[in-house]
């Protein structure tokens, strides 16, 4: 399926009040990557400023820095958008990658009651799809009600519990949803994560999976956040449904992080309350001629955007080069594709499409994980470029 990468396409509704930052393949001898200022016409590359995504989102004057920088102009946004699909692109242009790079990568589950229960069905289903429809009608009458309005880590939340506990109801997955603490967890490890147009990874042992349309909060190393991006958690919730201990290997696979288009820095034109009413929308299509679409809706996440951020940087955990945190979502498909019964899953060739209109869009292609190209590029990779492109001295 084609992607429609194109600047009316990416770009938020309001382009141009956004100060938008993402990161993009330079071209040159030897070229690299480096951080750019996103416009509606025209990217800047901003290395100069700030070497790398982390550095620069760690500046204390971030948004006037980046406003008033004398970045070198790049290539226009449509030149290098359409550079950006695999398919098409010519490695001697630029192109779009992740807009993060030495930043870790977590992220919060169980934040939404409807994906609360689906993770519960997982547990109990233990990956059969059959199984995990039959549960989802009974669980759904069972405990839906109970929990639906409940705030986590309250009083009302322990009598909840209490009250399940004695129906022997209880799950781990209600323990985070419901309970005082967060899930949080690593989900991709720091250059790991893939940006627009690239292919995101399932692993060809997996036949229950889906995309997971999230917010994704950039926070610098203080824990302010400074901004926000789209994600896509890519799931296989077979792997996890067998055991929460494979929650490593449901999560952290080639491709399975996608973050884009483009990271929207706070500022007075868009802000974390702006954040907290973001609605994201979903449309997965493939070349079967299947469609799904969905939503996450943040106004009704389960915990705020500035408890998720505290809970998971603080003085008991430190991330020095600042992180990127995806806060959950509510969307759990269970449209059929196949067989009746069977729910959702992917097929190769799919294309996934998120987007909201204050951040824009992340369109990827769906590959296997041994397919798709490896990942090479590391930290390590990343210090080396930089030196060679003199890009290191400058910034001590």
């Amino acid at each position: 399926m084609a992607m429609n990468l194109t600047p009316a396409a990416i770009l938020p509704d309001d382009a141009e009040q956004a100060t938008l930052i993402g990161r993009a393949h330079v071209p040159g001898n030897p070229g690299g990557p480096s951080p750019v200022r996103v416009e509606p016409e025209q990217v800047y590359d901003l290395s100069a400023l700030a070497p790398t995504c982390a550095e620069l989102l760690s500046r204390a004057d971030l948004v006037d820095a980046v406003k008033s920088s004398q970045a070198k102009p790049l290539g226009t946004l449509a030149d290098v958008l359409a550079n950006s699909d695999p398919s098409k692109r010519d490695s001697q242009r630029p192109y779009f990658l992740a807009p993060c790079d030495l930043q870790t990568v977590k992220a919060c589950g169980v934040t939404f009651v409807s994906s609360m229960l689906e993770r519960v069905i997982e547990e109990q289903a233990k990956g059969d799809l059959k199984l995990a429809e039959s549960i989802r009608k009974s669980l759904g009458n069972e405990i839906g009600a109970s929990i639906s309005s409940v705030k986590p880590g309250s009083p009302e939340a322990l009598r909840v519990k209490e009250s399940l506990l004695k129906r022997n109801l209880w799950s781990q997955y209600l323990e985070v949803g419901i309970g005082p603490d967060a899930e949080v967890f690593t989900k991709a490890q720091p250059m790991s994560a893939v940006g627009l147009g690239a292919e995101i990874g399932i692993h060809p042992a997996s036949h229950w999976n889906n995309p997971e349309p999230e917010l994704v909060m950039a926070v610098n190393p203080r824990g302010e956040i400074v901004g926000a991006a789209l994600g896509n958690d890519v799931n296989l919730r077979d792997f996890e449904g067998r055991s929460a201990l494979l929650l490593g290997r449901g999560k952290d696979n080639n491709g399975s992080c996608a973050i884009g288009p483009f990271i929207r820095l706070f500022d007075r034109h868009f802000t974390l309350d702006d954040a907290r009413a973001t609605k994201i929308e979903i449309e997965v299509t493939g070349s079967d001629g299947f469609k799904l679409e969905g939503i996450s809706d943040l106004k009704k996440i389960s915990r705020d955007i500035a408890d998720l951020v505290s809970q998971t940087i603080n003085p008991h955990h430190q991330y020095p080069d600042g992180l990127m945190l995806f806060l959950g979502t509510m969307f759990a498909p269970i449209q059929d594709r196949d067989a009746p019964g069977q729910g959702f899953t992917h097929k190769l060739g799919d294309t996934v499409t998120i987007r909201s209109a204050r951040l824009g869009t992340l369109v990827n292609r769906v590959n296997h994980t041994d397919h798709i190209p490896p990942w090479t590029f590391g930290t390590q990779a990343l210090i080396r470029n930089l030196a060679e492109r003199g890009l290191l001295s400058a910034h001590r």
